[in-house]
């Protein structure tokens, strides 16, 4: 049906499924009953009908019953009744037993399985009649309860045949696609091979076309020679050969690059050491990351050891500072209140605290097992105040070398779980070694001389945490294991490499700039005694061999070097500034040489002048400016000098004198021509020059030679020639003959 009206749901019956059907019995009961309605004189089923007719009174009926809109639409053109009594056609009701003889022929129709014409546009067929006529006698006869509009519940086997039905669908579909796929794609090749027989017709007939057009005696030519022909086949040729020239050229250069590759191609399959390069550069790329790991993992305990054995030497460097200004704190400020209170002084008896008297005592017992041990060992020229007076009590000592052998025990394991190849510098250098031996170009590339140094500054700094360079047997560092080795590598890679600029020459002086004189450095700055010779001529002997013999290298060195120098001289002149001490007393109390003020004078003095001589052995090291300066300037003229002012003229002030000359570098006098000693020394000679007189005058003639020579040495070769014609000492003039 094109259309169908709103419809009035009520409760479904499972067991039916057709709705349809219902509606269409539900719809002719409708009808019945209208027309029993219209017509009194019909009593009861009409005689004679066909089952057309009923179909149509069904359908009639149908469109009363549901609604007026509708039955409008389907039936404008005939006048159709109204239930409001407003059409003049009466409206029939039929009655029951119409609509029950009625139901009794569809019934009959149903069971001879014939068709019920409903002039309507679709079509039953006889197995649908057959299923509605089941469904009608299904039915109750009281037509209360409505079909069901839901399709009847399928069995196990229908929903497996209707699942096969769609797969056989969808298959049929995709082969159908495919099907069309190729359709399409042969349609396209039909028209590409239609266009290019187009074009190939096109092109004949256009080429007919020409050829009917130059054999066209119509039309006229331009007349042609020979000279024209020749000339265009001279030109024809000229092109060709240009062509064949420039193929020729492409022939001999696709030649010549098969050449080279044929040749390349055979280097590599001869050059089978690229596979063993690859293998070893490999294995050097993993032996580095683990040697680098490694010193990572070892350089903190390394720091830790290091740090301690410093500690430990500083904290006895600064036993021995502190006891000894102490001690001249005490003995200094003991001698001046006795000089200042003589009548308590009888005896040397004087109220002082325990603590005074205890350093007094300390210092006394020291000084005399010194002076037992020169006798002992047949020293007899030692002077009293020279001495280091670096001991330490028993108890100090045995803490002391306690320390330091747990500092050595710790230091020993360190490396103790890892194997040689990465601890023992001689093994790392030879891996080195191969490689600058294999590939000496990729060595030098890679600029490995640089990372040496890095790579064995934590195993160098190992072996130097017990190397003490201030002690007088320390080892050199050219007899360490790690110079020794350097020094190896250094001198195969030159024969090797057979370069005078080998970049390899520069690794022994970078470690010695880069870890050795930073070392240094810490010894000068908190641990050096300059009042020590013991400790000022060991540090010496190693900085020469730093400073002199790997200064070729250039700036790194030289800046270290610098560094180095300038710790030096501030560590002197703080020496000078705090350990300088020469006290002045009256005459009355020095007259004496037992006195203890001539005693502690004399110690000073002694000191003081040690510490001179201990600063002029730099002088191959340092600038002479700076020497001069610190030695003569800060030192001689204005502590030492001025104590022999204050001294009585004679022998012990000549024997100063004389040691001081002694100090003296002999470099600094070389020039024959000079006349005039130095400036710094002008104090000197002046001094020297009233002594004298002073003993000129006494008739002492030995100690007045004794003065000419010391003004002879320095140079004062003027001065010491107008002494001797001031005094007449014409015997004195072959002393100054001989140092022309």
């Amino acid at each position: 049906m094109a259309y169908r009206p709103k419809r009035t749901f009520r409760p479904r019956r499972a067991d039916s499924s057709d709705s349809d059907g219902a509606q269409e019995t539900f719809a002719e009961l409708g009808e019945t009953g209208e027309q029993a309605a219209r017509g009194p004189t019909v009593q009861g089923p009409p005689s004679g009908r066909g089952h057309a007719e009923v179909a149509e009174l069904l359908r009639r009926g149908r469109g009363h019953r549901r609604g007026r809109a509708w039955a409008s639409s389907r039936r404008a053109a005939t006048a159709a009744p109204r239930l409001d009594g407003s059409s003049d056609v009466p409206v029939d009701i039929p009655g029951a037993v119409f609509i029950q003889a009625t139901y009794g022929k569809c019934k009959l129709a149903r069971a001879q399985e014939d068709y019920i014409s409903l002039d309507v546009k679709h079509a039953f067929t006889n197995s649908g009649m057959k299923k509605n006529s089941e469904d009608s006698e299904s039915e109750p006869d009281d037509f209360k309860d409505i079909m069901p509009f839901t399709p009847k519940p399928q069995t196990l086997r229908q929903r497996m045949a209707e699942e096969t039905k769609t797969r056989n669908e969808e298959t049929s579909d995709d082969s159908q696609d495919e099907k069309n796929q190729d359709i399409w794609e042969q349609q396209q090749m039909r028209k590409a091979v239609k266009i290019t027989k187009g074009q190939d017709i096109d092109l004949s007939c256009s080429r007919e076309s020409q050829t009917v057009k130059k054999f066209d005696a119509s039309i006229s030519f331009p007349p042609v020679s020979l000279e024209i022909i020749k000339k265009q086949l001279n030109t024809r040729l000229t092109l060709l050969q240009d062509t064949h020239r420039s193929h020729l050229r492409e022939y001999e250069k696709y030649i010549q690059d098969i050449k080279s590759s044929k040749s390349t191609i055979q280097n590599l399959e001869n050059s089978s050491n690229q596979a063993l390069s690859f293998k070893f550069y490999k294995s050097m790329k993993i032996y580095v990351e683990n040697l680098i790991d490694c010193l990572n993992e070892k350089i903190i305990s390394i720091q830790e050891i290091e740090s301690a054995m410093h500690a430990l030497l500083l904290k006895q460097a600064m036993i021995f500072m502190k006891r000894r200004q102490d001690e001249l704190k005490h003995e200094s400020a003991y001698l001046q209140q006795l000089s200042c209170t003589p009548e308590t002084s009888i005896n040397n008896s004087l109220a002082i605290d325990e603590k005074t008297q205890w350093i007094l005592e300390e210092v006394e017992s020291r000084r005399a097992r010194r002076r037992q041990a020169r006798v002992l060992s047949g020293n007899c020229t030692h002077e009293e105040g020279t001495s280091s007076d670096d001991e330490l009590s028993s108890a100090d000592m045995i803490d002391f070398q306690k320390s330091q052998g747990d500092i050595l025990q710790d230091h020993k394991k360190i490396f103790e779980d890892v194997h040689s190849d990465f601890c023992n510098i001689q093994n790392i250098l030879l891996k080195f070694q191969q490689w600058r031996e294999k590939f000496p170009d990729s060595y030098y590339e890679a600029f490995i001389s640089l990372c040496i140094p890095k790579l064995l500054n934590p195993l160098i700094r190992f072996q130097l945490i017990d190397w003490n360079p201030l002690k007088f047997d320390s080892i050199g560092l050219k007899q360490m294991p790690w110079f020794t080795s350097i020094k190896e590598f250094i001198d195969c890679g030159m024969e090797d490499s057979k370069k005078e600029d080998s970049s390899d020459k520069k690794i022994l002086s970078t470690v010695i700039n880069k870890t050795v004189i930073p070392r240094l450095t810490g010894f000068v700055e908190f641990i050096w005694d300059p009042l020590s010779t013991t400790q000022t001529t060991s540090l010496i002997t190693q900085c020469r061999m730093i400073l002199e013999e790997h200064s070729t290298c250039e700036n790194e060195v030289n800046k270290g070097k610098q560094d180095l120098l300038k710790s030096i001289v501030s560590r002197m002149k703080k020496a000078i500034e705090d350990d300088v001490f020469i006290p002045l007393y009256p005459k009355s109390a020095v007259e004496n040489r037992t006195s203890p003020h001539s005693k502690f004078q004399e110690r000073q003095f002694w000191s003081g002048l040690k510490l001179f001589g201990n600063i002029l052995l730099w002088n191959e090291l340092l600038p002479e400016d700076i020497l001069q300066e610190l030695g003569l300037g800060k030192l001689l003229n204005r502590y030492l000098i001025i104590a022999l002012l204050n001294a009585i003229p004679g022998p012990d002030v000549v024997k100063k004198c004389s040691q001081i000359a002694a100090y003296l570098p002999e470099k600094w006098f070389q020039n024959s021509a000079m006349r005039t000693s130095i400036p710094q020394l002008e104090n000197f000679i002046q001094f020297l020059l009233q002594s004298a007189r002073k003993l000129s005058r006494n008739e002492i003639r030995d100690e007045v030679k004794e003065i000419i020579l010391i003004l002879v040495k320095i140079k004062a070769l003027n001065q010491a020639e107008s002494f001797i014609e001031e005094y007449h000492l014409d015997h004195l003039r072959s002393v100054i003959k001989e140092f022309e």
